[in-house]
């Protein structure tokens, strides 16, 4: 009988905890679908306001929304410090690195959009996105090799892609490896034909 006693006791005070938890996460979906709807009218700053009852430090959700939002609100200082929170809390996450890329390019912190670009890389090697986005950096500083490995990995997941093909063919001709950014700016004009880039590039190619 005083097991049954004891049962009834841990049974009600875990229904009790269940109806809690119920509450609490009805009220953060009502608080998302508020921020969302503020989100919509560009009221960005209810829309913060909307999350932060429920803000925690360590709460990725919360950190990513109100990254977001901040981005939004064109305060690219404090989106970067919200998405880098969201980082710590989950250090595998690539959709929090992009968004932190995003702040980080406004704010024209290169050097730090490349280290998340690596970062992103180390946790997916293929993401064609920051193999790409990386690729450009890198060739915008002149490291045409360097840049042709970025590319190359884009063309080799994506082969009829045009701007690949096309970044490929210019990091190649650059890097002196004419052949084979004729092969990549004939593949650009296939998708893209008659494209003045890509001509220009293949015109130099066969010089």
């Amino acid at each position: 009988m005083e097991f049954l006693k004891q049962f009834m006791v841990f049974a009600i005070l875990g229904l009790s905890v269940f109806e809690v938890n119920a509450q609490s996460s009805a009220a953060l979906q009502k608080a998302f679908q508020n921020s969302y709807n503020n989100e919509s009218k560009k009221s960005y700053a209810e829309a913060i306001s909307d999350i932060m009852p429920f803000y925690a430090e360590n709460n990725y959700e919360a950190n990513l929304r109100i990254g977001w939002l901040y981005y939004l609100a064109k305060n690219y200082t404090a989106s970067q410090n919200y998405y880098n929170r969201a980082i710590i809390a989950r250090p595998n996450s690539v959709e929090a690195r992009f968004g932190l890329i995003k702040a980080l390019s406004l704010l024209s912190s290169w050097e730090k959009v490349m280290d998340q670009y690596n970062s992103i890389l180390k946790i997916d090697p293929q993401n064609t996105q920051a193999n790409y986005w990386a690729g450009v950096i890198i060739y915008n500083r002149k490291q045409y090799t360097n840049a042709s490995r970025y590319f190359a990995r884009v063309v080799a997941l994506y082969p009829f892609d045009y701007d690949g093909n096309h970044m490929l063919g210019w990091s190649l001709l650059f890097s002196g490896r004419k052949p084979e950014a004729k092969a990549c700016f004939e593949r650009a004009l296939l998708i893209k034909p008659g494209d003045t880039s890509s001509t220009d590039g293949l015109n130099r190619s066969v010089k």
